[in-house]
């Protein structure tokens, strides 16, 4: 085998290792270098499907070994950072009620439904133009969200309050999983031609996006990721009609 065939495996275990150091890196207490680490992650993966097209590299091996690591750098990374930010929150049993104790271990969801998410694209030939149920890069990348808002942002009181609320983050924890196996169909942002026409929903979408953060900043990703579920499920509706 031509060493250019393995190129896209390599760049996808990179992703892997990212997912790997930043597990490492959350159980440190350093949650802003393991969100760093999930942007490496998610540089990766796209660097591995852009090559393995060029190349014409594209296997049964490198989707299966993708969806692996993309367990671990898009489902256990940011289920253990819902862990650790539930646990932040989480006070002494005598200040508070016993459950509240186990309240983290339902940042565990994550993963569990990431994998699920996962199994489901790889046996679906149908999520080649669209997604169903949100893509698990997604929902790592709203998850990453939170602990940047809460370092760099937190002039914004009733953002940081929402964030240190224990039962806030296990209603997010439970809305995110139930979305990542949702049957709700999400548009592609992948773009085959340049043309207004057959891209004008991703053309708004990356255009109120690039608003949001101009004045939102880290708290415009969960603003974008609410956004992109919206304008799908408006699209999802008028073809239904």
């Amino acid at each position: 085998m031509k060493i250019r065939s393995k190129l896209p495996n390599l760049l996808t275990l990179i992703n892997l290792l990212a997912g790997c150091l930043a597990v490492i890196a959350i159980f440190s207490e350093k949650l802003t270098i393991a969100v760093c680490l999930i942007g490496v992650a998610l540089l990766f993966d796209f660097l591995d499907g852009a090559f393995a097209r060029i190349l014409k590299a594209q296997s049964e091996m490198g989707k299966e070994l993708d969806s692996l690591a993309d367990v671990v750098s898009f489902g256990v990374v940011p289920g253990f950072i819902m862990f650790m930010l539930m646990k932040d929150t989480v006070q002494d049993v005598s200040s508070g009620y016993p459950i509240d104790l186990f309240l983290p271990y339902t940042g565990l969801l994550i993963p569990l439904f990431s994998a699920l998410r996962l199994a489901k694209f790889n046996i679906d030939p149908h999520q080649r133009e669209i997604f169903i149920g949100l893509p698990t890069p997604a929902s790592a990348i709203l998850i990453a969200s939170f602990p940047l808002i809460l370092h760099f942002q937190s002039d914004i009181i009733w953002a940081n309050y929402l964030l240190e609320n224990k039962y806030v983050l296990v209603i997010i924890t439970i809305l995110i999983s139930f979305l990542l196996i949702s049957p709700i169909r999400l548009f592609s942002l992948k773009f085959k031609v340049l043309a207004w026409k057959e891209n004008s929903t991703r053309y708004i979408f990356l255009l109120l996006s690039f608003l949001i953060i101009l004045f939102f900043h880290f708290m415009a990703i969960p603003l974008i990721i609410l956004l992109y579920v919206f304008m799908s499920l408006i699209i999802q509706r008028r073809l239904k009609v």
